[in-house]
């Protein structure tokens, strides 16, 4: 049989946006449940970040989908905004990259009817230097590069008081810079996008990387950062979310009990084998 996957197309705003319009902005006539074909195949475009999601999935596409009744269509995004977006348009049929505070965040900010299936890897969050070798070799008044993305920014500021560098006020709900009690070393934050704090690393003393952002550019969790978040009892876990109409899908269920397989437990260890991206299950 000869099939057509799409992996690793980074779309750009201004395509994701057309596309959007051809859905009808969202409209739920515009969206439909995955269906198999004549052939009993059912074919499922799956939005993710390029590593280490998309590499999964890659592997499942050629090496479990097709036994599973299933032809992925990975679309690759470069963001955090966009996939969800084209998600709620019914440009995807689910997608691949964000874990449950994100999740949690961007379903009360939006209003989008989605729902998740359970953990499938964990990506360890770390601090990243072109100049220092540990977190304690922080400078007084050092420039620290950190998330605009509020649920990260909360899992960043728990990395650090967890180290000892600054000292958060209680509140209730995630810290943000404006919980930061206490700052010994009088540091300075300084908000960018995530997918930025990667090329800030030459301009700045630290930066706070996610995984995903930091294995692209190249670098090893394991080994480059210079503080790491521990992956014991992490709740960061990263999972395949769909519209809430899809949660019974049954080629979605499929997908997932995939992605959470013995077999992709053992790519995952076998690709990353310092531990830079765990399984979750």
């Amino acid at each position: 049989m000869n099939r057509t996957v799409r992996t690793a197309a980074v779309l750009s705003a201004t395509a994701l946006v057309m596309a959007g319009c051809s859905t009808g902005g969202g409209d739920a006539d515009a969206t439909s449940s995955p269906a198999a074909d004549e052939n009993g195949i059912t074919t499922l475009t799956v939005g993710a970040s390029p590593v280490p999601h998309g590499e999964i999935l890659e592997f499942v596409d050629a090496e479990l989908a097709e036994a599973a009744g299933l032809d992925l269509e990975i679309v690759a995004f470069d963001d955090y905004v966009l996939p969800n977006t084209a998600l709620a348009e019914g440009d995807l049929d689910a997608n691949y990259f964000q874990h449950l505070p994100y999740f949690e965040s961007q379903v009360a900010e939006q209003g989008f009817e989605f729902d998740h299936f359970d953990g499938v890897h964990i990506e360890p969050y770390g601090v990243y230097s072109e100049t220092l070798e540990s977190i304690d070799d922080l400078p007084e008044g050092g420039v620290v590069g950190i998330t605009n993305d509020p649920g990260n920014q909360a899992r960043a500021l728990d990395l650090l008081e967890e180290a000892g560098v600054i000292t958060l006020a209680a509140t209730d709900g995630d810290p943000t810079l404006f919980d930061i009690a206490e700052n010994p070393k009088a540091l300075e934050f300084i908000e960018t996008a995530p997918e930025q704090l990667v090329r800030s690393l030459q301009d700045v003393d630290a930066a706070i990387i996610n995984g995903n952002y930091a294995l692209e550019a190249g670098l090893n969790p394991a080994e480059d950062s210079i503080l790491l978040e521990s992956g014991e009892d992490n709740p960061y876990a990263n999972f395949l979310a769909v519209r809430s109409e899809d949660k019974e899908n049954e080629a979605l269920a499929t997908l997932d009990e995939l992605l959470r397989s013995d077999e992709v437990r053992a790519f995952i260890e076998e690709r990353w084998p310092a531990g830079e991206v765990i399984p979750a299950f």
